[in-house]
């Protein structure tokens, strides 16, 4: 006889009383709502970046322009055809690290000083001499002078990438378009707000080589959006089993 008060020793082979799925459920429910939105986001993210490619291409095709004024002016002025005429500081010229487009040939894009018929100083990205011609006299043919007329594409300056290395004007080391910076670094004084890329129009000498700007940019949105998304309907298969294993009877989920 069991005293009272006492606890009744389980009957063998009952059934342990079953965990709650409230926090499978919590989880599953966040997971789930994170992994829909990172998915959204990205798919937003690859709209956006169409619609900088496509401007971008836009601009390439559309009718020239004349040199705006200003930055504001400039702005939806981007990656449009202009023509400059001026004088080439050939001695002031700056060097950014890049890769030849369309190669993985390594070297610099040369970045020159460009005095307009007003005054003003324009920066000009000539295009790019691989590493063994970054000296111009291995290139002296290129180094254009006098009054010269330079088509290409009106260009504004942009933040660098998360991955992209500081400047290091001390060394003269560039790896973004920092027109303050390379101004100064130049010792030219300021300049306009916006600089130019040099199209394909062959140089003496065949260097710089011009036609460098990048118009087709990395958009792995999709397949991003595409991972977000499977994991969410990962997560909902797993918790569908877990539920299903937990209605069955003498089972511990």
């Amino acid at each position: 006889m069991t005293a009272p008060g006492a606890l009744r020793p389980r009957a063998e082979g009952s059934a342990k009383p079953r965990k709650s799925l409230l926090g499978p459920t919590l989880f599953t429910l966040f997971g789930v709502l994170l992994l829909l939105g990172l998915g959204t986001w990205q798919i937003e993210r690859l709209h956006w970046k169409e619609g900088l490619i496509a401007a971008r291409h836009a601009g390439t095709i559309a009718p020239p322009v004349p040199l705006p004024e200003s930055l504001a002016a400039a702005r939806p002025l981007a990656f449009r055809h202009v023509a400059v005429t001026g004088r080439f500081h050939n001695d002031r010229e700056l060097y950014l690290y890049a890769t030849l487009l369309d190669s993985d040939a390594v070297g610099y894009q040369v970045i020159t000083p460009f005095t307009l018929a007003d005054g003003a100083t324009l920066l000009i990205n000539r295009g790019f001499v691989p590493a063994e011609r970054k000296a111009p006299a291995t290139r002296a043919a290129g180094e254009l002078s006098g009054e010269v007329t330079v088509t290409g594409l009106l260009r504004l300056p942009e933040k660098p990438g998360a991955f992209t290395p500081a400047n290091d004007p001390a060394h003269d080391q560039w790896y973004s378009v920092d027109l303050p910076a390379m101004a100064k670094a130049a010792g030219i004084g300021p300049v306009l707000p916006f600089y130019v890329d040099a199209d394909k129009t062959p140089n003496p000498g065949g260097w710089p080589r011009g036609g460098q700007t990048i118009l087709d940019l990395p958009n792995n949105h999709l397949s991003y959006a595409a991972t977000w998304y499977t994991l969410a309907v990962t997560l909902i298969v797993f918790y569908i089993k877990l539920v299903r294993r937990h209605r069955r009877p003498g089972e511990t989920p």
